[in-house]
C-alpha cells in the first residue's frame, strides 16, 4: 500500500501575500498621485501609513507561513516570499523616514545666513491639514540648525554680481528648480549691459551739454526694506523645488549680495508641509551650494 503524505496549507502565507499586495498598489497609486497628480502631502502620508499597516500584517503573517513552512513544511513558502517582497518598498519608505524624523532636528527651514534670513518675496501660502507647525522660525531652530549642519554657510565669490547671477541661473537649472518671483534682476543685467561694447565708443566728440544736469543725493533705502535685511543692489529669486521620486515641495530663496569685489550668495530652503523637513531642505542646500561652487569655478578664467 502507497502512502501519500498530504502537506498542510498554510493560510497565514496567503493571506500574508494579499495583504502585501494592497499595500503595494495602495502605495504606488498614492505615490504616483503625489508625484504627479493633486493629492496633496498631508494625504499622501496618510495613505503611505495605511499602507505601512498592511504590509506589517504581511510581514507578520509571513514569518508565521515560513515557520509552518520549517516545521510542518505547510504549503505557503513562495506566497511568504512574495510577501516580504511586496512589503520592503512600503516599510522602506516609511523606516528611512522614521530614522530621519529621529537623527535630524525638528526644523522645517534651513537657511545660510541664521542671523538674518533671506525674507521671502511671498510668504508660502500651504494647507497644513493634520500638519500643523509653527507660523514663525524661532532662534531656538537656527540654533538646532547651526549644531546639526555647522557646514551650512554662505559662498563668497571673487567675482562681479553678473557672472554670479549666470552661474545660479545654470545650476537652478540643473536641479529643476521652478523660479515664481523676481527681485532686483535688474542689477545683474545691468552689469552684463556695461559690459557690451558700444558702437563708436571712444570716438571723441565735441558737442557740449544744453544742460548741465545737477547732482542730486543717492536715494537711501528705505526703513523697511532695512529691517527685512534687504538691500536695494540685493539680486533675490525665489522658487520652488520637489524631491525627484516623492515629490515633496519646498520653497527656494536665493540671494545674491555684491560686497566690494566679491559676491555673497545666501540660500534659503523651507518645507511646504509639516514641522519637519526630515533633512531634505539642508541637503538639498548643501547640494545647490557645491554644484554653484563647481560652476563659478569653471567660468571663474571667463
Amino acid at each position: 500500500m502507497m502512502v501519500r503524505y498530504e502537506r498542510p496549507y498554510s493560510y497565514a502565507a496567503h493571506w500574508a501575500r494579499r495583504f502585501a499586495r494592497v499595500s503595494f498598489v495602495l502605495f504606488v497609486l498614492s505615490l504616483l498621485a503625489h508625484r504627479f497628480g493633486p493629492l496633496t502631502t498631508p494625504h499622501f502620508l496618510t495613505l503611505v501609513g495605511l499602507s505601512g499597516i498592511f504590509a506589517l500584517l504581511g510581514v507578520l503573517l509571513a514569518v508565521v507561513g515560513l515557520a509552518r513552512l520549517w516545521q510542518v513544511a505547510a504549503i505557503g513558502g513562495l506566497a511568504s516570499a512574495a510577501a516580504l517582497v511586496y512589503a520592503a518598498p512600503v516599510l522602506g519608505f516609511i523606516g528611512f523616514g522614521v530614522v530621519q524624523y529621529l537623527t535630524r532636528p525638528a526644523i522645517y527651514d534651513v537657511s545660510t545666513d541664521t542671523v538674518t534670513p533671506p525674507p521671502w518675496l511671498k510668504v508660502p501660502q500651504t494647507e497644513e491639514s493634520w500638519l500643523k507647525r509653527k507660523d514663525a522660525v524661532t532662534p531656538e531652530d537656527r540654533e538646532a540648525q547651526i549644531l546639526a549642519y555647522p557646514g551650512l554657510t554662505g559662498r563668497r565669490y571673487d567675482g562681479a554680481l553678473d557672472r554670479v547671477y549666470q552661474g545660479v541661473r545654470t545650476v537652478i537649472e540643473q536641479n529643476r528648480v521652478g523660479i515664481t518671483e523676481e527681485l532686483g534682476v535688474e542689477n545683474a543685467r545691468a552689469d552684463l549691459e556695461d559690459l557690451t561694447v558700444r558702437p563708436n565708443a571712444g570716438a571723441e566728440t565735441t558737442v557740449e551739454p544744453e544742460n548741465v544736469p545737477v547732482p542730486a543725493a543717492r536715494p537711501e533705502l528705505s526703513l523697511e526694506g532695512a529691517i527685512a535685511g534687504r538691500r536695494a543692489s540685493d539680486v533675490v529669486l525665489q522658487g520652488e523645488w520637489r524631491t525627484l521620486i516623492a515629490g515633496f515641495r519646498f520653497d527656494v530663496l536665493i540671494r545674491l549680495r555684491e560686497e566690494a569685489e566679491t559676491t555673497f550668495v545666501d540660500l534659503r530652503v523651507a518645507s511646504r508641509y509639516g514641522p519637519h523637513d526630515l533633512g531634505m531642505g539642508a541637503a538639498f542646500a548643501d547640494q545647490f551650494l557645491r554644484a554653484l561652487d563647481a560652476e563659478l569655478l569653471g567660468i571663474a578664467g571667463d
